[in-house]
């Protein structure tokens, strides 16, 4: 039977709801895929979160809870339903959302640009590239090992050890463009009009 069709931030929100423990509030959401979703695909803002629950909702896939008075504050918790649970596994098995990935890199497009810029600042900007990349590759190394040894996260763990060897790929791609700018003639600094500054 085909799935209904979503865009893939839903199913990626519904995907987040399969693991255990299986129950979980728009906050647990929110922060899972900050800590997975985000080193390969992105995580999705609160207001995304909360827009496809109410969505996945309406369409059978998920259902919700209010806490009792028992609990000091209220708060709604989300479970995957069977249905959501088996469209979820046909999405999966499917051929969409398979295209080629479309790379967009601000820091590769300003160095194209670099005629127009110092040399410095060029510079500056790729070391800024790589200081955040180390970040985030400590970062999914701290989520990678959080889930080792868990059986219900064998799948995860195999997406964060991409993502681990994507981020140390881009660190030694930065320091390649370093060493590519280092090799370069010598170019007259750029004034503040754009113009090469004159002499005499």
């Amino acid at each position: 039977m085909p799935t209904t069709q979503l865009p893939p931030t839903a199913w990626a929100v519904l995907g987040l709801l399969s693991f255990p423990p299986g129950e979980r509030t728009g906050y647990e959401l929110k922060k899972w895929a900050d800590a997975s979703l985000r080193f390969f695909y992105g995580s999705p803002a609160f207001s995304q979160i909360y827009a496809e629950l109410r969505r996945l909702e309406r369409l059978g896939y998920a259902t919700s809870r209010r806490s009792g008075p028992e609990e000091p504050r209220t708060k709604r918790t989300y479970a995957i339903t069977r249905a959501g649970r088996d469209a979820l596994a046909a999405w999966a098995a499917g051929d969409r959302d398979t295209a080629a990935v479309s790379l967009r890199h601000p820091v590769l497009l300003r160095v194209w640009l670099g005629h127009l810029a110092a040399p410095g600042r060029l510079r500056t900007l790729i070391e800024e590239h790589v200081a955040r990349t180390e970040g985030e590759l400590k970062e999914v190394r701290d989520a990678a090992a959080r889930a080792e040894g868990v059986e219900a996260w064998a799948h995860p763990q195999i997406a964060l050890r991409w993502s681990e060897r994507h981020l140390a790929a881009e660190v030694e791609l930065a320091h390649g463009m370093l060493a590519d700018l280092d090799a370069l003639p010598a170019a007259p600094e750029v004034n503040a009009d754009g113009d090469a500054p004159t002499t005499g």
